[in-house]
């Protein structure tokens, strides 16, 4: 149910386009017309205007959906992880509640900050750090991507942080951030590789994660869980990046980075002869293809935060620092 979109490339602009200067880089031709080399230069992604007009458009369309439990009301404005979630869940509210959302409450976000990283090549992206009406105190940190200057900026990560967690990035003397490349290789580990190895954790263990409610403990919750009288509960866990799914990283002002990753997790139920699995809730039933006869599969999306620290610094351990995870899809057997 995902919408893992591949790479694409960005659209043609036509004869003398009249774009945005501060997201192209521009020269005179004898003809008066600009020129657009935006794939070459080193630019900021978007201005602090448009970052600040993206994160407003997605708030309006992400209530609009909501209020209707209607997918197609927000599907412009997510893509890769929070469109994963974000679709399951009013596919979902949507069956259970065909009217729409009866405890619907508008998305407030306030006090925006927005982080945009200077680079080159696309996707383009920015962070947007806000509070919200919703999460208690935690700090809302969303990445708005896009592909082309003709495409409408998507949401595709939305964590959530604790207040004082969100650490402090290297700028420019303009106030703009700096991408880090998902190969770099001055890190704990790289962010090309921070999904492969989590969900390697997920599964063994090991040194590369520091401690805490989305590794050790999770770990430790899972294992508690995987036998219980008459119930056998098996994990899976995969790694995703590709398309809007890969990682996006920015460099910290220690020198290490802040990366946002997507996993992917299954979890199976299997009841025991004569036993029966445990009657999941309408939401996961909303979702689920098969009748539930001795076993269900669930499959999740899964969109973490991490500090990812400099390589030789510390423990050299990466700390995550939020994660949002959505049921997607389900099967009964």
């Amino acid at each position: 149910m995902s919408r893992d979109r591949g790479p694409r490339r960005p659209r043609r602009l036509g004869k003398c386009a009249l774009m945005a200067a501060s997201v192209t880089a521009v020269s005179l031709t004898a003809s008066g017309c600009v020129v657009v080399h935006g794939e070459r230069e080193v630019l900021p992604a978007a201005t602090r205007a448009e970052a600040a007009k993206a994160l407003q458009q997605f708030t309006s369309a992400y209530n609009a959906a909501d209020k209707a439990y209607d997918t197609s009301l927000d599907a412009d404005h997510t893509t890769g992880a929070l469109a994963a979630i974000d679709s399951a869940r009013l596919k979902a509210g949507r069956t259970n509640n065909p009217g729409g959302n009866p405890a619907h409450t508008p998305l407030v976000l306030t006090d925006a900050k927005f982080t945009i990283p200077k680079k080159a090549g696309w996707p383009r992206w920015f962070v947007a750090d806000a509070k919200a009406n919703k999460g208690g105190e935690a700090r809302w940190l969303l990445v708005f991507t896009r592909h082309g200057l003709e495409e409408t900026w998507q949401a595709a990560y939305l964590t959530l942080v604790a207040p004082g967690k969100v650490p402090e990035f290297k700028t420019d003397g303009d106030g703009w951030a700096e991408a880090v490349p998902a190969n770099s290789t001055g890190l704990a580990v790289p962010p090309a590789g921070l999904s492969k190895n989590y969900t390697a954790y997920l599964k063994g263990g090991g040194t590369s994660f520091a401690d805490g409610p989305h590794t050790s403990a999770w770990r430790q919750l899972r294992e508690k869980r995987s036998i219980r009288p008459g119930l056998v509960t098996q994990y899976i866990d995969e790694p995703l990046t590709n398309g809007d799914h890969a990682p996006l990283a920015l460099r910290t002002k220690d020198g290490g980075a802040l990366v946002f990753f997507t996993s992917r997790h299954y979890e199976k139920q299997t009841a025991a002869q004569g036993a029966a699995v445990p009657t999941p809730n309408k939401d996961v039933l909303a979702l689920t293809d098969g009748e539930i006869k001795q076993s269900l599969t669930m499959e999740f999306v899964s969109n973490q935060v991490v500090l990812d620290p400099a390589d030789g610094s510390g423990n050299g351990r990466v700390s995550v620092l939020g994660r949002v995870q959505g049921l997607t899809s389900a099967k009964g057997e």
